[in-house]
């Protein structure tokens, strides 16, 4: 998000306390999403050697060290960015901690919507801190990586599906089962591929980016199709995951190489 707001005229201070500063606000917000999830985090197989869960660290230093992390985290960039960085931030941490995890996670399954937009925030801030606005880059990029944590985690979901039953948490592949699962996929990815193509067609981005996108969300879309005749929906949702990660990165990777291409 910065080096795409960067436009090649990149201040690496600001880069640098930018990347420092969200990096500990994401800490905070973590380890408070932590905290507040100890009692169902015991309950699932891929959380429950967390260090509060095991007792390794007592909720009081948690606390203490959650608040560290936002404080030192905020005020490098109250410091070094500007206050939309700094909006979009606190924006990020009160959805995630406040929306998310304290009230939406246990009652609705729309509460993966509702973390999929903290989610998308650190790119969004990274652009706003390089280009000190909120424009229409800034909202695209929001959308984009919104778009994408939708059947990101819905993979999850399915292969982790028993770890959210027996902590009674509400997704959509336990309550509406997986035909829906997959169907609301198809359609975040679709939606995931107009965004990110909308950056190249209201010139934020070149043609060598919006190609490589084009194809990593094709065949990212292509897989989620063959998912509907699959027998194995645990193993497939685990290359859906991963296929994921891979988009992601190929994403970041082209937007942030963006303005060194040659068109």
């Amino acid at each position: 998000g910065f080096l795409l707001a960067s436009r090649g005229e990149i201040d690496i201070v600001l880069f640098l306390a930018t990347v420092v500063g969200l990096a500990l606000v994401v800490a905070g917000a973590c380890v408070l999403n932590n905290y507040i999830d100890r009692d169902i985090d015991i309950l699932m197989a891929r959380t429950r050697d967390r260090a509060l869960v095991s007792g390794i660290i007592s909720t009081k230093q948690a606390i203490t060290f959650a608040l560290l992390l936002l404080g030192i985290g905020l005020g490098t960039l109250v410091v070094f960015t500007n206050l939309y960085a700094l909006l979009v931030a606190l924006l990020g941490v009160g959805i995630y901690v406040v929306l998310y995890s304290v009230w939406s996670k246990r009652k609705t399954t729309y509460a993966t919507l509702i973390g999929s937009l903290a989610g998308a925030v650190p790119p969004a801030v990274g652009y706003t801190a390089a280009a000190s606005t909120i424009d229409l880059g800034a909202v695209l990029l929001f959308l984009i990586f919104c778009f994408w944590q939708m059947p990101h985690f819905y993979a999850i979901a399915i292969y982790r599906l028993e770890d959210y039953k027996n902590a009674k948490v509400p997704v959509v592949p336990l309550v509406f089962g997986f035909l829906r699962t997959k169907i609301e996929m198809i359609l975040y990815i679709l939606l995931f591929m107009i965004a990110a193509s909308s950056l190249t067609y209201f010139g934020y981005t070149g043609y060598i980016y919006l190609v490589i996108t084009l194809i990593l969300g094709s065949v990212w879309l292509l897989y989620g199709i063959v998912g509907f005749n699959t027998k194995d929906d645990v193993q497939w949702a685990k290359r859906m995951f991963i296929s994921s990660l891979v988009v992601n990165m190929g994403l970041s990777v082209t937007l942030a190489l963006n303005t060194v291409l040659p068109f």
